[in-house]
This record gives C-alpha cells, sequence and structure tokens, in this order.
C-alpha cells in the first residue's frame, strides 16, 4: 500500500526539510520508490538540500497550468535512482496552489511511489494547509523547546482535525549532556507533553550543516554519524521493523571517556 505522509512542526528552524531529504534518501537506500514533495512554494530549499538545484527545469507550478506533464517536473536523484523530487515554484507564494490540487498532484505520484514525503512549510497558513491536504500520516518533528513543542502540539491538534489519525513524534537536535545537566527537555519530557508515539530521536550534529551545503543527505555519507544512523534507523521502523533507539547517553559518555583518555595520555 502506497503511503503518503507529511513531515511538519508549525515551527520554523527545526529541521523539516532536512528529515525529508535524509528520510527520502534512507528509504530509497532500502529500495523503495520515494518521490518527495516540496510544499514550500515562494522558498524551496529540498533541491538545496539534496543537491538537485541545477536540475530543475519544471515545477509543480508548471504541471498544475498544463505547461508539462508530471513526469516532465520531476527531478530524478544523481545518486539514487529510487528517488525523485517535485520541486515547489520559487516565484510563487503559498496562494499559488490549493489544498485540492495539491490532493490532485500527489495522489497522481501515489501510484507509482511507495512513499510519497511532503515537506510542509513553516507556520499554519495556506502552505501548511496545501502539504498536509493530501497526507495520510503525519511525522511531527520538534527540538526539546518548549516554544517548539507548544507549536507541535498545536499541529497535532490541526491534524486531528484534518482527519490524519496516524501522527508520529521525530525529536530533533537533542543534546544529552544539556539534558543531564537540566538545562535542556528530556525526551520523555517531550513525549509527555505531545502525547504521540515516538518515531525517533536525532542527536545534534554539526555535520548537517556541512551536508547541507554540500547538498549531501547525512544517510549517504561512507562513514555515518549517530544522526545519519537515526534517520535510517527511522526509515526501517516506517517499514516496520523492530529497531532499538540510539543510546546517546552512553554515545556521549563514550566520547568524553576517549577525550579523557587523549588528554591523559598527552599529560603524561
Amino acid at each position: 500500500m502506497n503511503r503518503i505522509i507529511v513531515i511538519t512542526s508549525g515551527k520554523g528552524g527545526v529541521g523539516k526539510t532536512t528529515t525529508s531529504a535524509n528520510l527520502g534518501m534512507a528509504l530509497a537506500k532500502l529500495g523503495r520508490q520515494v518521490a518527495l514533495v516540496d510544499a514550500d512554494f515562494g522558498l524551496r530549499n529540498l533541491d538545496l538540500l539534496l543537491g538537485l538545484e541545477n536540475r530543475i527545469v519544471y515545477t509543480a507550478v508548471e504541471v498544475l497550468s498544463k505547461d508539462c506533464r508530471l513526469e516532465q517536473a520531476l527531478v530524478k536523484d544523481k545518486r539514487q535512482p529510487n528517488l525523485v523530487l517535485l520541486p515547489a515554484a520559487q516565484n510563487r507564494n503559498k496562494e499559488a496552489v490549493t489544498p485540492d490540487q495539491m490532493k490532485l498532484l500527489v495522489n497522481a505520484l501515489a501510484t507509482k511511489y511507495k512513499y510519497v514525503i511532503i515537506d510542509s512549510p513553516a507556520g499554519i497558513e495556506m502552505g501548511f494547509k496545501n502539504a498536509i491536504a493530501p497526507a495520510k500520516e503525519a511525522l511531527i518533528v520538534t527540538t526539546p523547546e518548549i516554544s517548539a513543542v507548544r507549536d507541535a502540539d498545536r499541529v497535532v491538534g490541526l491534524l486531528e482535525a484534518q482527519g490524519v489519525k496516524q501522527i508520529h513524534l521525530i525529536i530533533n537536535r537533542i543534546r544529552p549532556a544539556m539534558v543531564q545537566a537540566n538545562d535542556m527537555m528530556s525526551v520523555q519530557d517531550v513525549q509527555e507533553l505531545l502525547a504521540i508515539p515516538l518515531l525517533g530521536v536525532i542527536p545534534d550534529d554539526e555535520r548537517v550543516i556541512i551536508s547541507t551545503n554540500r547538498g549531501e543527505p547525512l544517510v549517504l555519507s561512507e562513514n555515518p554519524s549517530l544522526a545519519a544512523m537515526a534517520f535510517e534507523n527511522i526509515a526501517r521502523r516506517l517499514e516496520g521493523e523492530t529497531v532499538e533507539f540510539l543510546d546517546l547517553d552512553s554515545a556521549n559518555t563514550n566520547i568524553f571517556s576517549r577525550l579523557k583518555k587523549l588528554l591523559r595520555t598527552k599529560i603524561v
């Protein structure tokens, strides 16, 4: 059965587009046919994170205006043949597309692709309404900050009102050392506030910035970081696998242990 999933949050800057790019790539690596849809008309970024910005000829708006066929607007990934991108128009505002038109586009993609992943824009205005209109499932991305969690809670209510019942949580940019020092909300804190099932926890990783600038999703790295492993585990959970959550606390402890040993060796 084909799956239509919107990745959303309400708040900007929590990592929706990074999650969309890495999750789409991770699912494609598992052999699934994946179509990524950039629903952020006017401010598209998904093409940059995938390194496909120079390959765009047509966008979703040209498809809707019948200036091209849907297949012509799809940008095939240069590294992963199972992945395509339907880009948003950068020179149009969010009112350029209606929820009904978005449904037409996404439902057409769902006949050919196992996963259609919609990258929702920030906010809860027209762009958000377009993104959630065709969705059957939702992944809520939040960082462990009270403002982000509050916005995520509002979005959960809006999704449920729209009839999207299958909603899961992804907590991004967690810092175990800050959690242990009581300077950051814990995974449990966020779960209790939002009361939706947890799908994944992604540690804060400066390599996200490097991968964004290079247009290379983290999951393509030959030496995957903990964040890349977390994205791959989320993809496997979506596929129905039972995958243990990464023990970020022990990983953090191991890093400090190695640093201490290194410092001791240098002193000696």
